[in-house]
C-alpha cells in the first residue's frame, strides 16, 4: 500500500511517493540548479577502501546545507549529514554488484541514506536495487555488530547466490530516493559503459 503526496515549493512543485519507509521525489532541484550539478567538470577522484575503491568528488557546504534543509522540511525534524560526495561509475571503474546496507558509516549509524540521481548513459533499466539477504531479510540493524556488517561487505555483497533482487527503483535525472540506512541496496545494474553520476548522502534526523 502506498500513499502519494504533493509538496509544493516556489516554482517548483515535487511530486512524492511514499511506500512504506522509501520515498521518492522528483524536480528535487530547481531546473537551473541541477544544470549547474550536471554539468559540473570537476575530475573524480579515487577513493580507496579496504573492500573497494570509489570515484568521487565533494559538494560544497552550501549544496549539503541546502539538501540538508530540504529534508528536514520534508521529515518534520532537522536533518544532519554525516557524509555526503558525488559517485561516479562507468565501464572498468565501481563495477561491482557490493551489495550491503549503511547501517554504520564514519563510526555512526545514520538514519537514512538517499540517491540523488544526476546522470545515466543507459536507456535501458537502472537505478537502485533493492535486495533480500537469504538469512537476514531485507535489513541488517545490528549497529553494535561491526564484524557481521564487514563479513557481509567482504563475503556476501558480490555473491548473488546469497540474495533475492526485489525490485529496482528507476533511475531519472533530478530524482532523489531516501531510504532507511539497514535496508539491503545496490546500483542497478552492477557496470555501464558510460558514465553514471549521483549525490548520495547519509543522514541523521535529530
Amino acid at each position: 500500500m502506498g500513499l502519494c503526496l504533493d509538496y509544493n515549493y516556489p516554482n517548483n512543485v515535487c511530486n512524492i511517493i511514499q511506500f512504506i519507509m522509501i520515498y521518492i521525489i522528483d524536480d528535487f532541484l530547481s531546473k537551473k540548479t541541477f544544470e549547474i550539478v550536471k554539468n559540473n567538470k570537476e575530475d573524480f577522484k579515487e577513493v580507496k577502501t579496504p573492500e573497494k575503491s570509489f570515484w568521487v568528488k565533494e559538494p560544497s557546504p552550501e549544496f549539503i546545507a541546502h539538501f540538508e534543509d530540504r529534508l528536514g522540511a520534508i521529515e518534520g525534524n532537522e536533518v544532519m549529514n554525516i557524509i555526503a560526495f558525488f559517485r561516479e561509475a562507468k565501464e572498468g571503474q565501481d563495477n561491482e554488484w557490493r551489495i550491503h546496507n549503511d547501517t554504520i558509516i564514519e563510526q555512526q549509524q545514520p538514519d537514512r541514506a538517499l540517491v540523488f540521481c544526476i546522470k545515466s548513459p543507459s536507456d535501458e533499466l537502472n537505478g537502485t536495487a533493492l535486495w533480500e539477504h537469504k538469512k537476514y531479510g531485507d535489513t541488517f540493524a545490528e549497529s553494535d555488530n561491526p564484524k557481521e556488517f564487514n563479513r557481509l561487505l567482504r563475503e556476501d555483497a558480490n555473491d548473488r547466490d546469497k540474495w533475492n533482487l526485489k525490485s529496482v527503483i528507476g533511475f531519472k535525472p533530478n530524482r532523489l530516493i531516501s531510504y532507511p540506512c539497514e535496508y539491503f541496496h545496490s546500483k542497478y545494474p552492477n557496470e555501464f559503459k558510460g558514465s553514471r553520476v549521483v549525490f548520495v548522502m547519509f543522514y541523521k534526523i535529530i
